[in-house]
């Protein structure tokens, strides 16, 4: 009897795989008829290259200014705050995608591709404009040659990408259905925190043996990265509908103005906009100062800080995981961004505990916890952006959403540096008493202004959280006790 021959490893493995079910396959579940899963995952690509781009933006020029290029710490930091400038316009540049009258019936096409455009020049010219501002070409420049085109640079980068997010965002609110939306959203944050870390890793191996001529290549490489992915992530992603654009030309569509007023008139957005902005500037404030912290009052190495980094982005991506699921199952998205503010209470009172207890691994734990909390706040906040303004206007909601997180985060950070600076200064030259006379005061006093702040936050979105926010009347006072049990 002929013994029947059993099929190759590869092809078992491969049936095996095909035959899993959605839940076991991460982020199948976001798929939809109208979305299906490549198509997706190729969407998502826009937020992969933002994350590259702030890991060249935030971490690597940051350093790279100051150290190898030689341009003064307090010039660095605001060509590095010049994207915030643009931040406000989001609002406007969501309207505009809402209501654009194309030829082809496009909405989000133009502005995410215009925006891919102006961010690719940004990058082009920005190593060019880098050497000049360091005193490194080879033509004598007056001073604010350099520092003009340094800001033309930056502002241009924020600019293309506060207009390519919004709009790409706003694409994917049209493209994903109501059951799917909650596990898009996880999966777009999911691949902008991919980005950073594979943008950090790449930069910091090509940047290892620094040369101006090297920094050049780096940067307009990184601007080839992402006109080519933002392209391929853009393809037929819209279809063309000129239905849509002949009925656009006889439609007496709405002005910014108007449409801003009838949009923050709204009791809820507005409450929900003050508890986008608090919680924030609570969750952020840390970022200049987590490391800092270790270092000095830990006595943690440069290793073991680098590390800490990790941890929040681990703590991140379990956030975004644990909130596609729940949201996926049905639950208020601002219910769970207020777990994730309730989160952060005692993660950031273990970062405050770790120093007198001399405890790096209460540390590691209120890092995580941070990271986590921040996470779970962010994915819930978008979320009920998104939900805001069904119909036409969902670009207007995402655009003020965006705008008022992306401000928040950079006065946190600028907030949350300068008062460790003034604090510790106070209590080290003995102002504030014998028993703060010590440099872990200033850290602490930014940590426990976080609390304060995550204890506003709940205060603030607690009447929007449940049924009662869901119809008129909205609540408009604030109070602990309209938050739901």
């Amino acid at each position: 009897m002929k013994a029947t021959r059993r099929p190759p490893i590869a092809q078992r493995a491969i049936r095996a795989w095909s035959t899993l079910g959605p839940e076991y396959l991460p982020f199948a579940d976001a798929a939809s008829a109208d979305l299906p899963l490549p198509r997706l995952l190729r969407l998502s690509l826009f937020k992969l290259t933002m994350g590259v781009t702030l890991a060249l933006m935030v971490g690597t020029l940051n350093r790279v200014m100051i150290f190898e290029l030689g341009v003064a710490a307090w010039l660095v930091s605001l060509m590095v705050a010049l994207p915030l400038l643009v931040a406000p316009f989001r609002a406007i540049t969501g309207f505009q995608s809402d209501v654009h009258r194309s030829a082809f019936g496009w909405k989000r096409v133009p502005f995410m591709w215009g925006g891919t455009l102006i961010q690719f020049f940004g990058l082009a010219i920005m190593p060019f404009a880098l050497l000049v501002l360091s005193g490194g070409g080879a033509v004598p420049t007056p001073p604010w040659v350099g520092q003009g085109a340094a800001a033309l640079s930056f502002l241009m980068v924020g600019a293309g990408l506060q207009t390519s997010q919004t709009a790409g965002l706003a694409l994917a609110t049209d493209q994903a259905t109501e059951a799917t939306r909650p596990r898009v959203v996880a999966l777009m944050y999911v691949m902008l925190l991919l980005g950073g870390v594979l943008g950090g890793v790449i930069y910091s191996f090509l940047l290892a043996d620094f040369s101006p001529q090297r920094l050049v290549q780096v940067v307009q490489g990184t601007a080839m990265v992402v006109l080519v992915l933002n392209a391929f992530a853009l393809w037929k992603q819209e279809a063309r509908n000129p239905q849509r654009a002949a009925a656009m030309k006889t439609e007496k569509t709405p002005s910014f103005r108007q449409a801003w007023s009838r949009f923050i008139q709204n009791g809820r957005a507005r409450r929900f906009l003050w508890a986008t902005a608090l919680g924030t500037l609570a969750f952020n404030m840390q970022d200049v100062v987590l490391e800092p912290y270790g270092g000095e009052i830990l006595g943690m190495s440069v290793s073991a800080t680098s590390g800490l980094t990790a941890l929040q982005a681990g703590g991140a991506l379990f956030g975004f995981i644990l909130a596609g699921r729940g949201l996926g199952r049905g639950m208020d998205p601002l219910r769970l961004a207020a777990y994730g503010v309730v989160l952060g209470l005692p993660a950031f009172a273990a970062v405050i505990f770790a120093a007198p207890a001399d405890a790096g691994w209460l540390f590691r734990i209120g890092a995580f916890g941070i990271g986590m909390g921040g996470g779970l706040f962010a994915v819930g906040t978008l979320l009920a952006a998104m939900r805001l303004e069904e119909g036409r206007l969902v670009g207007l909601a995402l655009g003020a959403w965006g705008a008022v997180q992306a401000l928040s985060s950079g006065l946190s950070m600028f907030f949350g540096g300068a008062l460790r600076d003034v604090v510790s200064s106070l209590a080290t030259q003995g102002v504030l008493g014998a028993a703060l006379a010590q440099p872990a005061t200033g850290y602490s006093v930014v940590y426990h202004l976080e609390i304060l702040l995550l204890f506003i936050t709940l205060v603030a979105i607690g009447p929007l959280v449940g049924r009662r926010s869901a119809t008129p009347p909205f609540p408009r006072k604030f109070g602990l006790a309209d938050m739901p049990g």
